[in-house]
Parts: C-alpha cells; structure tokens; sequence
C-alpha cells in the first residue's frame, strides 16, 4: 500500500492551506446580532469563487452519503475543481472525513492531510484543492454543496492510484 496518515479533528488554522472552514461562533470573524435578537449572524466566512464567469453558473445541490466503516481507508481516488470553490455544509451529519492535498497537475501527497470534521462544521475546497470525496462516519448524512459548473468535463478532474499504491488514511481512535 501507499503511505499512511492519521486523521486528526478539522481546525480553522490546520486547514487553512486547503480551504475554510465554516462555523458559527468562529473567534476570527465578526458576528452581529439579527432577526429581533434572536439569532447570531457570522458573515464572510468562506468565499465562493467561480473563475470561468458567467459561463458557469452556481450549482446547490445535495450529497447522500452512505457511512464508510471499512478503516483504514485506501484513497482509490481524488478530485478537484480547477475553476470553482466547492462548498459543503453537512445537514444532520454527525462527524465525515475529509481528505485533501495540495499540487498542480497531479496532487503532492506530501500535502495529503484527512481531517475529522464534526456536524456543526461545514467546509469549502479552494479551486484547484485535491480531495477524496466525503466520507460520512457514523451514519447516512445529507450534505449540501456549493459550486460553479457548466456541465463540461472540466468541471471535474480525477487521478486514480494504481492498486497496491492508493495511500490510507486511519481515523484518530484506530490502533496501528
């Protein structure tokens, strides 16, 4: 197999190579109170960035995603979107995983980082990030999703690793 990693919980400042992360009540960004005094709002807590113009319009969608068990977790695959932010915000999820890494025509595993993100937390790949796709942990969890796409080839993009190569990744409470 490849190498390995061990995730570790999603912080704001760990991340930030990759992305932001999205929460309410963060220390670094202002909140006002609205809505009569009844609700917090925090504003500019991620920017949503599409590069291709209008040609590309934004794309809310929704992920169901089944819970992976099967630790540790051998990387078949990652992705990015060279020309968007992909933003995703769990709706019921417990805690998912998030693997990504940074590079340019090809992810540098040695950027490969896998964070255990909790349900109170969303996050956003910056354009151009490498990513596994989100992996729901401990049941089935919806999430929605963010991102600018015209529906061509590149609004995805893919390397596969060879088997016996795919790097794995092991949650914080695996022995090994």
């Amino acid at each position: 197999m490849g190498q390995a990693i061990r995730a570790r919980p999603l912080g704001i400042a760990e991340y930030a190579p990759y992305g932001d992360v999205i929460v309410a009540g963060r220390a670094d960004a202002p909140t006002r109170l609205v809505n009569q005094g009844t609700a917090r709002r925090t504003d500019h807590l991620a920017p949503v960035v599409n590069l291709r113009g209008q040609g590309a319009p934004l794309n809310v969608c929704v992920f169901r995603c089944a819970p992976w068990r099967d630790f540790p977790l051998a990387l078949r695959l990652l992705e990015r979107h060279p020309w968007s932010t992909q933003v995703f915000l769990p709706m019921g999820a417990r805690r998912y995983l998030v693997v990504v890494a940074l590079g340019n025509e090809a992810p540098d595993l040695g950027t490969l980082a896998a964070f255990v993100a909790q349900g109170n937390q969303g996050l956003s790949y910056r354009p151009g990030v490498w990513h596994h796709p989100i992996v729901a942990l401990d049941a089935e969890a919806d999430f929605a999703s963010l991102v600018h796409e015209d529906g061509s080839a590149a609004d995805c993009q893919e390397v596969h690793f060879a088997p016996g190569e795919e790097p794995l990744v092991q949650l914080p409470d695996e022995a090994g």
